[in-house]
Formats: C-alpha cells, structure tokens, sequence
C-alpha cells in the first residue's frame, strides 16, 4: 500500500472557558464588575482603572475583562499595595451600603420591558434613544429603591459597529459578543442548571435562555435564542437588533412579548403594573389574556384585570417607528390564539386594526398595545399631543384633546451622564440632600454661589478631556481608513480646544436634519473660519443599515469635512456609542439639534447636555419646547411658516447662522482681562439652574408613579379583590350595553336651542328621554360644542357640558342640561350619547359613542 503523506481528521473544537483566579483580598472586585453599579458610580471606574491603566483601556473600559486579563503578578501586586487595597474597601464598603437598603414597599411593582437598553458600551444590547432611555430608566429604579424589574434580549451581535469608505460610505459590522466577558449572569434553576424557556411558534417551539443583569439593586433578565436547542431559522431571533426581515421582527416580538411572560411566570415573577416601553413588547398583553383565560375566565373578564395594570409608552410619531404585520405572516404565526382566546380571528386581528373591520388593514403592535393597555402615553408634553391625535382614530366618536392619552416628559439619568468634574462641582456646592431631591429646583440654583472662573475652568478641562479622546481613539481609526496621513494629522492639528465647539450627534434619520447647517457653505465657511473666533463641529451618529436616504447625510457630511475650508473645522466621529457621547455631551460648547417640527418626540441628548454646562441651540420640539428658557440657550420657533418643506429648510438654516453670527459667537469671545466672557458662563449657570432640574430621570420615574403606576395598582388591586368580582360585573355589564346599544332610542326631546341658536346671557333648557332598554341608568349625555372655524386652534372641541339625569319611568330615563352660552359666533353643537359607569377609568376604556339628532 502507499502511504499518504498526511492523515488527519477534522478537530471537534470545545469550547473552553478559563477563568482567571483572584485571590480571596480581590474576589470582592468580581462582584462589583458584574453589577452595572460601576457604569454610573465614577468612584468604582476609577478604581478598576487603577488597578491596570493600560489593560483598562485595551479592554473598553470592561471591568469583567479587566479583571479576567490581569497577570498573576500584578493581581500579588495589587494585594500588597496598601493605597489600591484601601480603596478597594471603601469602595465594596459603598456598593454593600447601597444594595443592602430594603425595596420600597409602598410603590407598586412594575415589569418593564424593552427591546434594548443602552447601560453602558461594554454591553452591546441599544441601537439609539430608546436603549438609552430604557438603560437610565433602570438605572433611577435602582438609586430609587422600587420594585422593578427588566426584559429584553441577549443579542449576539447587538447594533452594528460603524465605520466610513475612504468615501464616506457607511459601513456595519456585526461583532459578536463573547458572553463569558460580559457584566451579566447565567440564571438558574434548583439544579444549578441555567432556566430554559419553551416560547411557541406555529406547531414548534423556540427555546431561550436566561440570563440576568445586575442593575444595581434591579434585575434585567433576558433572553438568549443562539444555543444549540434551536434550529438555524431560530437561533437570529437574539442575534441582532432591529436586524432581518419582518418575519424575523415578528419573531423578535413574539419573544419579547410572549417569552418575556412565559420566563417571568416561569422564575415566579409576578408584579402589579406591566410596562411596554414601545409596541414591541405588546403581545406581553396577549400571553397575559391567555393565562386568565387558561385559568376560568372569559375574555372579556380577562381583558379587564391585562387592561387595568399595563401601560404603553409611545415613543415616536415616525410611521416607520411602529410595526405593521401582513395578515398572512401574522396569522402564520399567531392562527392559534383566537381559539385559546374564544374569540374568532377577525376580532382577534381587529384588536391591531385602527378599523377593525377593515380586513385590507394590516396588523398594528402599537394599536393592538393601545387596545389592551388602560393608559397610553407620549414622551413630552407636545408628542402627547401629537400622540393623541395620531391614536384618535382608534376612539371614534371622540376628538384628539379628550382622549386619554398623557404624557411623561423623558428625562436622564443623572450620575450616568454628568460628568466626573460637574459632579464634583455640584457636591462641593449643593445641599447634601441633592440625590435625593434632584428635582428641586431651589437646590440647583446653588450653581449661582460657583465662581465664574470655576465654570469656565470644569469647561475647558472637558473640552481638553474631549480632544484628547479623539485624538486617542480616532488617529489610527483614521489612518486606517482615510489613507492619508497629512491629511488626518491636518485634522488632529486643527482641533483647538478654545474654539467654540458645537456637537451634532444622533441616529441618523432624515427628519432630524443634519443637512441644515450645510445649506449654505459659502456662508458657513465664513463661520467657521474666522482667525478671531474660530468655530468647530462635531457630527457622530448612525443611519439604520436599511436607510439610504441616513447613509446619503453621513455621506455628504463626510463630504463636505473632508473639503480644504472645511478641514478640521467639521469633524465627522464613527460608531458614535454611550462612550463618545458621555465624552461629547459633556465636551462641546452648545448641543444643536433641527427636527423636523414636530417629529422629535423628546430627544434625551440634550438633557444631557444641560446637566454638564452644554447650552442647547435646538427647534423648539420635543423636551425643548417644555425647557427652553430666555437667557438659558438658543431656540428656533416651534410653528412652521411654510407647508414646503424645502423652504422651511432654508429659512431654519438661515436662522441659524444668523444666530451664531449676531448671537452666540459674539457672546462667546466676549472675553476680557480676566479671559473668558462673564455673559457666556450667565448662560451656563441659567442653563444648569432653571432647566436642569426639571429633566432628571428621577423625575420621569416620579412621574410614572404618580400619573400611571399608582393609579393602575389600586384599580386593579379593586377589579381583583374576592376572586375578580368586580371584573367580572365590569365585564357583564359592557357585554350588556353592548348588546342593546343600538336598541337604545330616543324616545322625546326639547332642543330648539340648538335648532334656532340663542343669546349670550340667557339660560336655555335642553331636555331628553332616552330608552335605555333595561340598562338601568346606564347611559350619559353631553353637549359638544366645537371652536368656530376661524378660531385657529389645533384643538376643535370648544366645550362639554353633561346632561343631568332627573328621573325615570321604567325604561324612560329624563337627562336635562340648563346651558348659557357664554360667547358669540358659529359653533357647531351635537349632543353625545356614552355608557356611563363609575368603575370605569376613562371613556376610551369602553369607547361606545351615538351622537343624537
């Protein structure tokens, strides 16, 4: 025989994992790295930090890596040094003083899920605004001690890593997370194995894993579909965000929504209010009908106690920001719920159908949230508003201002984006109860008693911290990329620090904007390059991989920086993370931002800007509408002058630069003897004084209890109370009304008034008698009169005044309105007839409306 010259089979690679061993002096390190605590106390940064400077960068800034990384020697080293050892101690002694506090027991309990949460760039599971919200919201519920738990996923890949062409091309990359290096943990059940979730699809089922997230006191869980268990269609479900096609979207939200439930019942989890942070996790609602339903109820008595404890926070009034299902790859998936429901299919899907017998329509994850959710809510005081008249469809018979939409102004977590030196400042100036009370405005204006030189010099140190950052991460990036090295030393040259600085940074979505600064560039050269008051700015941000009109900005941005006037005046920065904005956010003069009116449904960024002496240039849109204050920054009108957009465009940029030119860059280099302008640092202390305080996420999440979590708790604390009773007779008597509502009639009236018109000053009667067809005083009436024409208001409904029911004869009930008009003109008027019953919270929660002759 011959002999082969090689003979060898294919390895079975295991996967092996070996941890590094920290002597006993250290172990305390390895529980602080896996509880995010560290990514909003500086005090613990800093300590990993010391423990390796060096490693501590190589590793983005990853105490779990930090800590597996550390050589043997350096560990010894690190016992015998009695300066580290300390802090080690004083800093595990505030961590343990911190966790150890009880929960506070006299908030209602809350789930909340989320399909990303932004903690810190270390872990890959947030795309933009709203990760970064759902993060900082966690985060406030551990400083706030409450009851609260976290769902979302376990992404393998999370949001994509941005980097430019040498022609401004955007270009993602999909890293894959290694978990072993993460600040998380495996979950797991009695016999130490890690909890497995069996979530179904169609005829099969997907099964997630369960991990956790120390979030201070505050657990996330999430789910984890890339093992071994799952087929190769099942295992991306986790792999990526807002990643693959629309089956794998409805994938995603079936396991967010359907799977979040099961693993919550399944670790025996139960809480007061259910939170969906978005129309992602909507179908939580669904999996909760199904359990009461699985547990002797009907649906109807079911969809009481799911409506009663769940809201819905909508975040953006973008169409592309809700999710729409074909009827066919809806019912793929979910062709089995009606049956478990007792409900046919077409009233299933009509449950996300602004016309739910409109059988073209396709289904909604945002309506079908605000059908089984009893609060609704927008993310500032003007998306309340928007969000209002967006839903109104849903609640005929209803105008937008008397829906129960509201609303929750966003706010930011304060430790995790105020930077080092500020919240030093703030410490050595402002009563000690400040993290306690941040929304005390009286405490905030202690920034007054800061001297000027103080402000000026936390400034610039920032600004310094920024561009050494820049230099430090971007010039090899650079390098790298841009293939010319003159020209990127050009650019790292030409970064001044004194110069006024200005940040634009955010997703990259056409509506935000970022073109406006360049619509003119004959006229903005002459900004940015002159020798006296030199002017620089950043833009950072990602467009979605999908969104071709988001790379074009980038692309043209990137442009337009690389052009000789405008090189290293305007600076492009990639893969813009928690990282580079803590860094920018705290680092530049103003925050701009130009949406497109009013499509910025709050915006954060700029808030976080606020708590670091970063004065906002902004539209007076989302949160700026509520914040702006005279003296305290710059603001662009919130009404459109023109319907074109383009023109509305122009005029924007125009103000703009005009702004800079006549405004704030004077005021900026309006520096004397002492060198730096005294009117500038006004602004900063105005700015930090009277706007910062009133957009703290302790604030937000104040304002979820008082305005929702609360009032949904003791509702459903009522509806449950004796086995569901009174549920089960809300229930009862909807199906009743229901049934005879188009039987009701009326069977006499009197309003000639509203026939023939009246005076101002003069008393009219209007009377009624209804037959309510054995209802039993179940019906209300009320006089609609709407603004005239030529108001001018956005809002139509003038007034509402309620008929008072006098009295009855059998069936026959009496209602009679005694209405003076009060002004003169051409209203229109209508009388409305509702089911009326106390126990209900809101007209929309049983949204039956006949309007009367």
């Amino acid at each position: 025989m011959k002999i082969k010259a090689d003979y060898a089979n294919a390895p079975q690679w295991k996967n092996l994992t070996i941890k590094s061993r920290l002597p006993e002096q250290l172990k305390c390190l390895d529980e602080l790295a896996h509880n995010m605590w560290w990514a909003w106390t500086y005090e613990a940064r800093n300590l990993f930090k010391s423990l390796d400077e060096d490693l501590y960068e190589k590793v983005g800034h990853n105490p779990v890596l930090l800590l597996d990384r550390l050589g043997y020697d350096r560990k010894e080293a690190i016992v015998n040094d009695k300066a580290i050892m300390k802090n080690v101690k004083e800093v595990y002694a505030k961590f343990r003083a911190y966790m150890d506090v009880e929960p506070d027991k006299n908030r209602p309990s809350v789930a909340y899920f989320s399909m990303e949460y932004g903690l810190n760039q270390v872990l890959k599971i947030y795309s933009g605004g709203l990760g970064m919200l759902a993060g900082d919201y966690l985060k406030e519920a551990s400083d706030s001690n409450v009851n609260l738990c976290g769902v979302g996923f376990l992404y393998r890949f999370g949001y994509f890593t941005q980097s430019l062409s040498m022609d401004g091309q955007q270009i993602a990359k999909y890293d894959a997370q290694n978990f072993n290096s993460l600040p998380i943990e495996r979950v797991l059940d009695e016999n130490g194995n890690q909890v497995v979730v069996d979530v179904p699809y169609l005829n099969y089922q997907v099964h997630a894993l369960v991990w956790q997230v120390n979030v201070g006191r505050i657990k996330l869980y999430l789910l984890d579909t890339d093992n071994d268990m799952n087929s190769e269609f099942d295992k991306p479900i986790t792999h990526s965000l807002y990643g693959g096609d629309w089956e794998n979207r409805l994938k995603q939200e079936i396991l967010l929504g359907i799977g979040g439930m099961l693993m919550l019942k399944k670790l025996g989890i139960t809480k007061d209010v259910y939170h969906c942070n978005e129309g992602h996790a909507a179908l939580c609602n669904l999996q909760r009908l199904c359990d009461y339903v699985d547990g002797g109820m009907s649906f109807n008595q079911a969809m009481e106690l799911v409506r009663a404890s769940s809201l819905y926070t909508v975040h953006t009034p973008v169409p592309a920001g809700h999710d729409y299902f074909d009827e066919a790859l809806f019912g793929k998936y979910m062709g089995g719920y009606p049956g478990r429901l007792g409900i046919s299919w077409d009233e299933f899907i009509g449950m996300g159908r602004q016309n739910p017998d409109d059988h073209n329509e396709r289904f909604c994850m945002s309506i079908f949230a605000c059908n089984t959710c009893q609060e609704v809510n927008g993310v500032s005081k003007l998306h309340g508003w928007v969000s209002q008249k967006m839903f109104a469809p849903i609640w005929a018979g209803y105008f937008p201002e008397e829906n129960h939409v509201g609303y929750v102004t966003n706010g930011v977590h304060f430790p995790t984006w105020t930077a080092t030196e500020w919240r030093k400042v703030y410490d050595k100036y402002f009563d000690a109860n400040f993290m306690n009370d941040q929304s005390n405005e009286s405490i905030w204006h202690g920034i007054y008693n800061v001297a000027d030189e103080e402000i000026w010099k936390t400034r610039m140190e920032l600004k310094e911290k920024l561009i050494k950052f820049i230099r430090n991460k971007f010039t090899q990036q650079w390098l790298r990329n841009q293939g010319d090295p003159a020209k990127v030393v050009s650019i790292l040259e030409r970064i001044n620090p004194n110069a006024l600085m200005i940040g634009f940074c955010r997703r990259f979505a056409t509506y935000k904007r970022a073109h406006l600064l360049f619509t003119d560039l004959d006229r903005l050269e002459k900004i940015v390059n002159d020798p006296e008051h030199p002017v620089l700015f950043f833009f950072s941000g990602k467009a979605h991989p999908a969104d071709g009109a988001g790379q074009g900005l980038i692309k043209r941005i990137f442009e337009i920086s690389r052009m000789p006037q405008f090189l290293g005046k305007i600076i492009f920065l990639e893969d813009y993370d928690m990282q580079l904005a803590r860094r920018l956010v705290s680092g530049v003069d103003i925050w701009m931002n130009t949406p497109t009116r009013p499509l910025e449904a709050s915006g954060t960024s700029g808030e976080k800007a606020e708590m670091n002496g970063v004065v906002n240039l902004s539209v007076l849109d989302g949160w700026w509408v509520e914040g702006y204050r005279e003296g305290a920054g710059w603001a662009l009108p919130q009404e459109r002058t023109y319907q074109n957009q383009g023109y509305q465009d122009q005029l924007d940029a125009a103000t703009i630069y005009t702004l800079l030119e006549n405004e704030i860059i004077p005021l900026y280099y309006n520096k004397g003897k002492k060198g730096y302008s005294e009117k500038w640092v006004k602004v900063i202390k105005n700015s930090i004084a009277t706007i910062a305080p009133h957009y703290t996420m302790k604030r937000q999440l104040d304002d979820y209890f008082d305005k929702f979590y609360i009032k949904e708790a003791n509702r459903f604390k009522k509806l449950s109370a004796n086995d569901n009773r009174l549920a089960k007779e809300i229930a009862l008597w909807k199906e009743a009304v229901a049934e005879r509502w188009d039987s009701i009639r009326v069977v006499d009236k009197d309003v000639k008034m509203l026939v023939e018109g009246g005076e101002t000053g003069v008393n009219y009667t209007l009377k009624y008698v209804i037959d309510e067809q054995g209802l039993d005083d179940a019906i209300g009436l009320e006089l609609v009169t709407l603004r005239p024409e030529t108001d001018g208001s956005d809002r139509e409904v003038y007034s509402v005044h309620e008929f008072k029911m006098v009295g009855h004869e059998g069936n026959n009930y009496h209602f009679e309105l005694t209405y003076e008009p009060d002004h003169a003109g051409s209203f229109r008027s209508c009388v409305r007839m509702f089911p009326k019953n106390a126990n209900l919270p809101h007209r929309q929660d049983f949204c039956y409306v006949k309007w009367l002759d």
